[in-house]
């Protein structure tokens, strides 16, 4: 039997609002569950305290942990942050005879560094290299006390117990140009050691200064005392003799008190004569020129820088010659033992129109 139409639109719609109703009804049921079990339970008749009290309970509590010494970062332990530090917990107590061995080790290296050892002195090379070279502990050192030094430009002085007991001298040649010896007398000049001759660094040849016998004149009549010098380039110990007859020679009617200087050098933008001699053969052709020399009754020196006379020549085979030692510096750090120092070759001096290289002796030539 077919139902109206009537029917049907009455009764449709009952089910699906049951299903509806339904659905909610477990919705709710199942989010009172999910709260009920994560609300923490709160004692009976209480209400549950707010984030302000919360706050103010775990103030009051680390306040009680601190009283007692406990760390109130550490829940529920009686340790404090001392307890904790594990920073040192391997460290050992050295005893006193590991301490003891430290020191001397330490001293040790100390001891060690050629900077600081006393036992090496520094060379540069006119490249600025670097090096530490140990010193001849049978040369004899030089003794001098540095802060007796006074430099009161350009003249350098040098004082023991208050006493001036040094000469300024000034080293001369033809490329000087003209001299004025009585200015420099003035300027506090005590000396001159005057170029006479020198041997061609490519040539070979001989040649005599072309000022000497105008310089050594004038200095001498300004009141000036008086020392020579010879470039050499002497290849051979024949040439060596020939270069000091020479010099003899053109002192022949002089009288002069300071030395005669030997200077050996290489040159500087080019080869010298002697730049492929060895260490030996050039502490023999100085030793001949010297001694020739010392024989005719001149004193007698030996120049050179600091590299040249550690590094070229054979100090040992030289002790019984003066040296004069040539370094651009305020104080000589030359281990050794010298005479006279060039401590300048720029100086500005009244009476030379040249940079003026200028010298200090320790001792009086004059009177030794």
């Amino acid at each position: 039997m077919k139902l109206s139409d009537d029917f049907d639109d009455r009764n449709a719609g009952v089910p699906l609002l049951y299903m509806t109703v339904g659905v909610l009804l477990f919705a709710v049921t199942v989010i009172g569950i999910v709260v009920l079990s994560n609300k923490k339970p709160s004692r009976a008749g209480q209400k549950a305290p707010d984030a302000a009290e919360i706050l103010q309970a775990e103030t009051e509590e680390s306040g009680e942990q601190a009283a007692e010494g406990k760390d109130p970062y550490i829940s529920g332990s009686k340790l404090t942050s001392d307890d904790l530090d594990f920073w040192h917990m391997y460290d050992e107590t050295e005893s006193p005879e590991e301490e003891e061995k430290k020191k001397k080790e330490k001293e040790e290296e100390k001891e060690q560094d050629p900077s600081t050892d006393g036992k090496h002195t520094k060379l540069v090379a006119e490249d600025g290299t670097e090096e530490w070279v140990a010193i001849n502990p049978y040369l004899t050192k030089n003794t001098y006390d540095f802060s007796g030094l006074v430099y009161q430009y350009p003249i350098m002085k040098y004082y023991e117990d208050s006493e001036r007991v040094s000469r300024v001298g000034i080293s001369v040649s033809a490329d000087d140009g003209e001299i004025n010896f009585s200015k420099l007398k003035k300027a506090g000049v005590d000396f001159a050691m005057i170029r006479i001759g020198s041997r061609g660094y490519g040539s070979g040849n001989l040649m005599a200064d072309e000022m000497f016998y105008e310089n050594i004149n004038k200095a001498t009549e300004a009141g000036m005392d008086v020392g020579v010098t010879f470039y050499s380039q002497a290849i051979t110990q024949e040439e060596a003799l020939e270069e000091a007859y020479r010099v003899i020679e053109g002192l022949q009617g002089y009288s002069i008190v300071y030395p005669v200087a030997f200077d050996m050098e290489y040159v500087k933008n080019d080869t010298a004569r002697v730049q492929g001699l060895s260490k030996d053969a050039k502490t023999e052709i100085a030793r001949t020129f010297m001694d020739a020399v010392q024989q005719a009754g001149y004193k007698v020196i030996l120049y050179g820088n600091k590299e040249w006379l550690i590094r070229r020549v054979d100090l040992s085979k030289l002790i019984s010659y003066d040296v004069w030692f040539s370094q651009d510096q305020d104080t000589p750090d030359y281990p050794y033992k010298f005479t006279m120092w060039e401590y300048t070759k720029n100086a500005k001096l009244d009476g030379v129109s040249e940079p003026a290289r200028l010298s200090v002796c320790f001792i009086d030539y004059a009177s030794k």
